[in-house]
């Protein structure tokens, strides 16, 4: 049973899953041979609470709760919390969250703190095995001793105190009596292994640090490398899926199982996520929100989930994105192209429509009654019937895009221009015939008359019109201020910068341009934060958890065009 009262929602079955998944294979045939016996399928997501997580780390949990469900099997989440220095009890609760918004549930929540006293007692074994040692070197001086790839390592001149001597300096290290940095235990193992992680790497160091679970009850904390792979012992995993660059580190994990003869946990690893214009590294991240650069955790530019969640993405195309990106044992990239296909597939069956004008020109339209309103009756979804219909008002005057008009209009310009008609999308047919410019001669009001007979859009002689143009009614607009988000970064490899620089010199400039007074129909009025909506030809977007009803806030989540598309269709992908 789950630890969490919140429920998450059901994740599809008919969701695509890549042709090729080794992982699964693997599962598959561990599962017929028995290899664990009658243990059933126990995966977990072990993140750190160190910051929030990001769509990377959707790769990750779709893997290790899809998996474990296609099998019958358990997940469990577990926060890897052995560095009370950089975790906060916010980062917890945001992961949390963030797991059941992508649409899994656990079956257990675990800390590897829960399991402090049983590492510290199997650390004791090691020692007594002669399999570790208390090592007063400073951290500079085990590095210098280390070797390098080429070159074996040196024998700490502390590796071979007596046992007893070792368990009793462990054992104050436990108590408190030394100071952070003067001592560490390491195991045993290889100086002179071809594998660094295999050189008697650090099981403990000395941390004098409050912990967000335990406070002050531990003052030695165990390195990821020991505390890992028990942990995963402990809740009997039977596959431990984990990143590449935790390939060389596989060996290690199985020399603590082996030597303290527990569960035999295994680990299996597979590409990370990387995708083009797209930042994924926490340190990074967490410096964005220190220096002010984005407004935080979760500004909708950030690839964090609160960010695309805030945004206006969904769970079902992160999932949809995360299981056409498939698994492989070579890293590579992902076009963020891909992702964004997803998500306006998955929004064009979902967002009810809407009209909003985000730079307002006034169109007065002379011969329509003074006075007058009617609705127009339109559907909210084409692509859902079932999403059914809404009224719009039109009257006498009314605004539509500043683009939508050109004085003097340039070549294959079909929208409206004196002496031109177009139809108002769901309305009538206009045609402009004079302009109102202020004093610096800018066209700020344009005079036309329409059809009444077209009314709906539809001509009765049959006539043709190059261009349809939304519009919203200036008596019955809503004032609201529109984000428009672009990518954070200009470059496809935000870490691509000249000698000397820094990612940050990388950021996009043009990444949030705010519109304060744009104009929407009045159906929006309500709109809850999280809503998404299609405003027609302009783009995909959602309400701001900031939203309110007397002060409308809209992100962009997406525009309409969609780049993917073509470069599948091209490429015949």
């Amino acid at each position: 049973m789950t630890n969490s009262n919140t429920a998450a929602p059901e994740t599809p079955s008919s969701e695509p899953r890549p042709a090729s998944n080794f992982l699964r294979e693997q599962i598959a045939e561990d599962a017929a041979t028995r290899k664990f016996g009658d243990a059933v399928i126990q995966t977990r997501f072990p993140p750190e609470p160190n910051g929030y997580l990001h769509i990377g780390h959707a790769k990750a949990i779709c893997i290790d709760f899809g998996l474990a469900d296609d099998f019958g099997g358990k997940t469990n989440l577990r926060f890897d919390d052995t560095n009370p220095e950089k975790e906060e009890q916010e980062y917890v609760d945001s992961i949390q969250r963030d797991v059941h918004w992508l649409g899994f549930d656990w079956e257990r929540l675990c800390y590897a703190s829960d399991y402090f006293g049983q590492l510290y007692e199997w650390a004791l074994k090691l020692i007594r095995d002669g399999k570790a040692y208390v090592d007063d070197l400073s951290a500079e001086e085990i590095r210098q001793h280390r070797g390098t790839l080429t070159e074996p390592g040196r024998n700490s001149p502390y590796r071979d105190r007596p046992v007893e001597e070792n368990l009793d300096l462990f054992q104050r290290m436990r108590a408190g009596e030394f100071p952070d940095g003067s001592r560490v235990l390491r195991a045993k193992i290889d100086m002179s292994s071809p594998n660094l992680n295999m050189r008697d790497p650090v099981m403990y160091r000395i941390l004098h640090a409050t912990h967000h679970r335990t406070g002050d009850d531990w003052c030695i904390y165990p390195m990821y490398d020991y505390a890992h792979g028990q942990s995963d012992s402990i809740e009997n995993v039977t596959h431990s899926m984990c990143s590449l660059e935790f390939a060389d580190h596989q060996p290690l994990y199985r020399w603590f199982i082996e030597n303290l003869g527990i569960f035999p946990s295994q680990q299996i690893e597979f590409d990370r996520l990387s995708i083009t214009y797209t930042l994924l590294s926490k340190r990074k991240l967490l410096q964005l929100v220190q220096e002010g650069r984005v407004s935080g955790w979760d500004d909708p530019r950030m690839p964090t989930l609160s960010g695309l969640r805030r945004r206006g993405f969904t769970p079902e195309a992160i999932r949809a994105f995360v299981a056409q990106a498939g698994v492989s044992r070579t890293n590579g990239i992902v076009d963020i192209e891909m992702l964004e296909h997803f998500q306006r597939d998955d929004l064009n069956h979902r967002a009810l429509r809407a009209m909003a004008v985000l730079r307002p020109l006034k169109v007065v339209i002379t011969n329509y009654p003074e006075g007058q309103t009617e609705h127009m009756e339109v559907a909210n979804n084409p692509e859902d019937l079932e999403a059914g219909t809404r009224q719009v008002p039109f009257s006498r005057e009314i605004y539509i895009e500043q683009d939508d008009f050109r004085e003097v209009p340039p070549p294959k310009y079909y929208r409206l221009s004196p002496g031109k008609e177009v139809r108002l999308r769901n309305a009538y047919f206009i045609t402009a015939q004079t302009v109102v410019k202020d004093s610096e001669g800018n066209v700020v009001e344009v005079h036309c008359t329409y059809d009444p007979a077209s009314r709906g859009g539809n001509s009765p002689d049959g006539r043709k019109v190059k261009s349809t143009i939304h519009w919203v009614s200036t008596a019955h607009a809503l004032t609201a201020e529109v984000r428009l988000y672009e990518k954070l970064f200009a470059k496809p490899d935000p870490n691509d910068c000249a000698e000397g620089g820094s990612f940050l010199d990388n950021l996009n400039p043009n990444s949030l341009e705010i519109i304060s007074d744009a104009k929407l129909e009045p159906s929006l009025a309500s709109a809850q934060p999280g809503a998404p909506f299609q405003f027609e030809r302009v783009g995909y977007f959602t309400a701001d958890i900031h939203s309110t009803e007397g002060a409308l806030v809209f992100n962009r989540t997406l525009p309409l065009k969609d780049t993917w598309a073509k470069i599948e269709k091209k490429t015949g992908s």
